[in-house]
């Protein structure tokens, strides 16, 4: 007896990344309700299937979603306005002077061009901080992504608040707002070390208990800030923060690139995940994070793109080839971070930065979260490894069909949820806006 489902999906490949890192060839894929029914080949999954409808992808590879684990999408409407600079000196008199003008509606267009840029990519669900984030969940909630966000908490007046009390009052306004989306979840969201206080850091770690929520914060980016954090709180930043009970199961980090081994040990030991930020660690010549070392001690560690004002991309296929070369590189060692790992960092590990089980996988009860490649690129002609493939040579450009829930949102050129090209004439008036902020 056959099963009814909404949609047959059936392609030439289907990389799962369930638990076994089962790989189908010319597989299908049911879904039903949002979720993954069945997976497997295609014959038999569509023997045992009665589909609505047959989104027969022909000669494509079927993987789940990319997830982001750590990005400011909004900041897309900075793209290139400042590069070629050191972290402190890029933020605080190029990128701060622009933010302190921010309004709803450019907040709202930078992170719907986020999402249109990922959707195009073959991303799906992303960890989001930064200002005025109500403007990026109604961006979220039109394109149709998955997003963890939080309104970038810090010591002194943002935006969106005129102190950290109204910002913490904030972030639970937004949760109560938002916690009926099933696309969108909130998280506690200190800024960093160098922007907040020890009480104030307490008091998010606090919000976030009472809440159930995860917290996220930029951590140990670069030496920079480890020798602020030792001048201002005499310690570094791991640590002071592990010392303030920020570093549980429920914390996300971003970056952890200046680490010390004992401080490695240390985020294994208290179940903390990372967002592994290549590169715009890279671009800012903040450092490599050791993720090798963490890996193999079992830190939890996603792929990050940072916001695209330091990157210059929200591209997660260009940054999972990236994060294998600079470990390759890093540790001169040409088997350390193999394809397999690196993929696993972009789907599995972004669901754990994320704190969202499920995610990351194409296994049934899992959601429908899925991308499609076009296998007939020249950059992917012949395959022999569907994984190296994904790593090494894909773009993400070579994606057709960008689907969450089991609805497709990217299609051959065509998103489905919003209007392009209004979308870019927006954005023309965005960057007129920066100049005149700028004074240029």
């Amino acid at each position: 007896m056959t099963r009814p489902c909404d949609i047959l999906i059936q392609a030439a490949c289907i990389v799962t990344q369930d638990g076994l890192r089962t790989v189908v060839e010319n597989g299908a894929l049911a879904v039903a309700d949002g979720m993954v029914l069945d997976v497997g080949p295609r014959e038999a999954v569509a023997a045992a299937h009665a589909p609505a409808r047959v989104l027969d992808l022909g000669d494509a590879l079927v993987l789940p979603g990319l997830v982001n684990a750590h990005t400011h999408a909004a900041m897309t409407f900075l793209r290139g306005v400042a590069d070629d600079l050191p972290l402190m000196e890029w933020l605080t008199q190029h990128i701060f002077p622009v933010e302190k003008h921010l309004t709803p509606d450019i907040v709202e267009a930078g992170a719907l061009l986020g999402c249109a840029e990922m959707l195009r990519t073959g991303t799906t669900a992303f960890n989001d901080m930064y200002l005025i984030q109500d403007a990026t969940y109604r961006a979220v909630d039109k394109a149709g992504m998955r997003c963890l966000g939080g309104e970038g908490i810090f010591g002194f007046p943002s935006p969106a608040y005129p102190d950290a009390d109204a910002g913490l009052a904030l972030v639970r306004q937004l949760h109560e707002r938002w916690r009926h989306n099933p696309r969108i979840r909130q998280c506690v969201t200190p800024h960093a070390v160098y922007t907040t206080s020890p009480e104030l850091l307490q008091r998010c770690q606090a919000l976030a208990e009472e809440l159930d929520l995860p917290l996220h914060i930029h951590l140990a980016e670069t030496t920079t800030e480890t020798a602020q954090c030792q001048q201002m709180f005499g310690q570094r930043p791991v640590p002071y923060c592990h010392g303030l009970g920020l570093l549980t199961p429920r914390a996300t980090v971003a970056h952890a690139v200046d680490l010390t081994d004992d401080e490695i040990e240390l985020l294994a030991r208290t179940g903390a995940a990372v967002a592994h930020n290549p590169e715009s660690n890279m671009k800012l010549a903040s450092g490599a994070a050791p993720v090798v070392r963490m890996l193999q001690l079992g830190v939890p560690v996603g792929i990050g793109t940072d916001g695209a004002a330091s990157n210059n991309s929200l591209n997660m296929f260009t940054e999972m080839t990236s994060c294998a070369m600079l470990h390759k590189l890093r540790c001169m060692d040409p088997t350390c971070a193999p394809a397999q790992a690196v993929l696993d960092m972009a789907t599995r590990g972004g669901a754990a930065a994320l704190h969202w089980p499920g995610l990351g996988q194409l296994a049934p009860g899992c959601p429908a979260d899925l991308t499609a490649l076009d296998l007939t690129a020249p950059n992917l002609q012949p395959m022999y490894n569907p994984v190296s493939h994904l790593v090494y040579a894909a773009t993400g450009h070579e994606v057709r069909l960008t689907m969450v829930a089991g609805e497709v949102l990217y299609q051959d050129g065509r998103f489905t949820r919003f209007d392009y090209p209004v979308l870019v004439a927006q954005m023309r008036d965005v960057r007129r806006w920066v100049l005149d902020k700028l004074g240029r």
